[in-house]
């Protein structure tokens, strides 16, 4: 089972954040992990990373759904998110808490308007839910 998260974890940080800095890709293994601790998501990093299924538009991380391969392609890309996810099951979170993230080069919807911006790196702006208003 360990194994198995490592491995989702790790194919995670190389389809979401391989062209990334280190920093910028251990942000992204995180909020995984952050949801697995948090109620609103599934309880294992493979459910997370799965989430939504294989129906383009529905699933969390649009890797897992865009019809291509999930098989890594570039060795050295590979070996270093399987570091880095390593040093995420490994390190305090470094998000803040986020549960969401988004690239810094796209414009916020409407969607973004209901999260709140805890984190922000050169590739992701990170975030979590708002708090209902009292």
């Amino acid at each position: 089972m360990l194994i198995e998260a490592f491995v989702c974890l790790a194919l995670n940080v190389y389809f979401e954040a391989r062209n990334h800095t280190e920093a910028e890709m251990v942000n992204v293994a995180h909020v995984v992990l952050n949801r697995v601790a948090d109620d609103r998501f599934p309880d294992n990093v493979c459910a997370v990373v799965k989430e939504g299924g294989e129906v383009r538009h529905r699933c969390q991380f649009s890797w897992h759904c865009d019809g291509k391969s999930d098989v890594p392609y570039e060795k050295e890309a590979w070996d270093l998110a399987q570091r880095i996810a390593a040093k995420a099951f490994a390190s305090d979170d470094t998000t803040n808490g986020a549960l969401f993230y988004q690239a810094t080069w796209l414009k916020p919807d409407t969607w973004w308007s209901s999260l709140q911006l805890v984190h922000t790196d050169n590739a992701h702006r990170f975030y979590i839910p708002r708090e209902p208003a009292s």
